[in-house]
C-alpha cells in the first residue's frame, strides 16, 4: 500500500469513526515528516478534544520540541506525565518522565 492510499485510508477512517482518537493520532504519525503543518493541527486537536487520549502526550511533546517549540513540547510532557500518574499507567509515567528529563537536558532547561 502506497503512501497515499494509506494516508486516505486514515482519512476514511476518521470519516467512519470521527470519535475514535486513534484515528487521529494515527494519520498525525503518518503526516509528522512529510505535512508537518498538519500533523501539528492534529496533535492540537488531540490534546484539545482528546485530552484522555494518553498516547498523544509522548510523540506531540517530541513532535513540538523538534519543531522548536519548546515550551509547548515541556507543557505536552508535563501534562502527560500527570494524566499517567492518574490514570496509573505505570510504564507510560517511566517513558514520559524519561523522556521528559532527557528535553530537558538535550534544551538545558530545569
Amino acid at each position: 500500500m502506497g503512501n497515499l492510499d494509506r494516508l486516505q485510508l486514515l482519512r476514511d477512517f476518521i470519516k467512519e469513526e470521527p470519535e475514535n482518537p486513534f484515528n487521529y493520532y494515527a494519520l498525525a504519525l503518518e503526516l509528522r515528516e512529510k505535512l508537518p503543518e498538519e500533523a501539528s493541527e492534529l496533535f492540537e486537536f488531540l490534546l484539545k478534544n482528546h485530552p484522555e487520549y494518553l498516547p498523544v502526550y509522548f510523540t506531540a511533546a517530541h513532535f513540538f520540541a523538534e519543531s522548536n517549540e519548546i515550551q509547548k513540547a515541556r507543557e505536552i510532557f508535563e501534562k502527560g506525565i500527570q494524566l499517567a500518574d492518574s490514570q496509573k499507567e505505570e510504564k507510560a509515567l517511566k517513558e514520559l518522565k524519561n523522556a521528559f528529563q532527557n528535553f530537558l537536558f538535550e534544551y538545558d532547561l530545569d
